[in-house]
């Protein structure tokens, strides 16, 4: 989703060593974030209307000095308007065809590309359907974090998980507000995602997105690319990333209140 001129671009070995990733993944999705000063021209300009949107509240969850995201591992449970609770067990970056088999066979393991402009990562996530309320009952200490996560995730978390980090032993990192909307704009012709990250501080991520299946990553990237532009979209701003903004900020949090 790399705009003309001052966007950043992939290299050419940059795009043949994505794509090589692509053709075995399970999906793409292409994202991008939207320069802060712009927010609100953006959010006009696409039509979005905040009320449709739904409310989410993300928690994280690693060691004060984040042992899990130096390793590549992303832990996170989160509570939605509307659907209940979900948690995921993340790896990046991953390399699809060296991901062992029997995982891959799993249906709640999934293997995607993130591609924004100017960068790509490939993940691989095993997702966890903890019952409704489990999330806010375990964030205040009432429940232990384990019930979180099934034994399936929790194996894949202990199989890459640095030497002593355990899950009840990790901190909760959060909670993080997202506002998310999704619909079909006119003259785009599919799914569009937008979520406002909203953390404790003021600071605020606006990222666009939409998914679609490996071999139309190319396609679809140049369609995203026109439909956004023609709007006034701003694909050419610094790229943040939600979770590792998230992840600093109540890291930095932790280590203050410890005396660190």
């Amino acid at each position: 989703m790399a705009d003309s001129g001052a966007s950043p671009r992939l290299t050419d070995e940059q795009l043949v060593a994505m794509l090589d990733l692509v053709k075995d993944a399970d999906s793409v999705e292409l994202k991008v974030t939207v320069p802060e000063a712009t927010h609100r021209s953006s959010v006009r300009a696409l039509g979005i209307d905040p009320l449709d949107a739904q409310i989410r509240q993300v928690f994280f969850f690693d060691t004060p000095d984040l042992a899990l995201d130096r390793a590549g591992i992303v832990v996170r449970a989160r509570r939605i308007q509307g659907k209940g609770d979900d948690s995921v067990v993340k790896l990046r970056p991953v390399v699809p065809a060296e991901l062992p088999a029997e995982i891959r066979r799993s249906p709640s393991f999934v293997v995607e590309v993130d591609a924004m402009p100017g960068g790509y990562v490939c993940s691989a996530s095993l997702k966890g359907r903890p019952a409704t309320g489990d999330v806010k009952l375990a964030v205040a200490g009432e429940a232990p974090l384990r019930k979180l996560f099934s034994k399936e995730q929790r194996a894949f978390l202990a199989a890459h998980a640095p030497e002593g980090t355990r899950l009840e032993n990790l901190s909760v990192l959060g909670p993080i507000f997202v506002l998310k909307d999704a619909w079909i704009p006119e003259g785009y012709g599919r799914r569009l995602v937008a979520e406002m990250w909203l953390y404790p501080d003021g600071e605020r991520i606006l990222e666009l997105s939409t998914k679609c299946l490996p071999a139309d990553a190319l396609l679809v990237a140049g369609q995203t690319r026109v439909f956004l532009t023609r709007r006034g979209i701003s694909l050419s701003g610094a790229q943040q990333t939600k979770t590792r903004t998230a992840l600093e900020f109540f890291s930095k949090e932790l280590r203050v209140a410890a005396g660190a």
